[in-house]
């Protein structure tokens, strides 16, 4: 996270998508609609960015040391937020991105097509020698905020 006491802070997260092809890809995006406001009456202001989403399922993960899962895409749009350890996602254009603890990713690559070798999405896995410990935020819709960025 960026911030400067005097300038609106960014949060940095990456965005799987998908293109007009079918083919999955992770771009680095920025949410940057903070205001300066209290969280509630009478507290002191703070900087917020909220999404509002009705129907969401929040699921915490461990993945095991070595765990390399399937090829596959995200099954709803998901903040994915990894609390600690290491972990990977490789997007089908080759993209290969390692994420700790606070790098956050929102995996909306569904619709792909399948490649040459049958792969769709993304694959992901743990890195190095602790489990990669995370946090899901599953969306029953796709967010409406203007936040996101697309490159397609």
């Amino acid at each position: 996270m960026q911030n400067n006491q005097s300038h609106k802070p960014t949060i940095d997260y990456w965005h799987v998508w998908t293109d007009r092809d079918g083919i999955s890809h992770q771009s680095r995006c920025q949410i940057q609609d903070f205001i300066e406001k209290g969280i509630a009456p009478d507290t002191s202001p703070q900087w917020l960015s909220q999404l509002k989403q009705s129907g969401a399922t929040i699921t915490f993960t461990v993945l095991p040391v070595g765990w390399v899962g399937n090829w596959h895409e995200n099954p709803k749009p998901q903040w994915v937020i990894p609390l600690s350890g290491r972990w990977f996602v490789e997007t089908m254009d080759g993209q290969r991105v390692e994420m700790g603890p606070g790098e956050i990713s929102f995996g909306e690559d569904q619709g792909t097509k399948a490649d040459a070798q049958g792969n769709k999405g993304h694959l992901s896995g743990t890195v190095g020698d602790a489990p990669a410990v995370l946090i899901m935020v599953q969306l029953e819709e796709n967010p409406t905020f203007e936040q996101f960025c697309r490159f397609s």
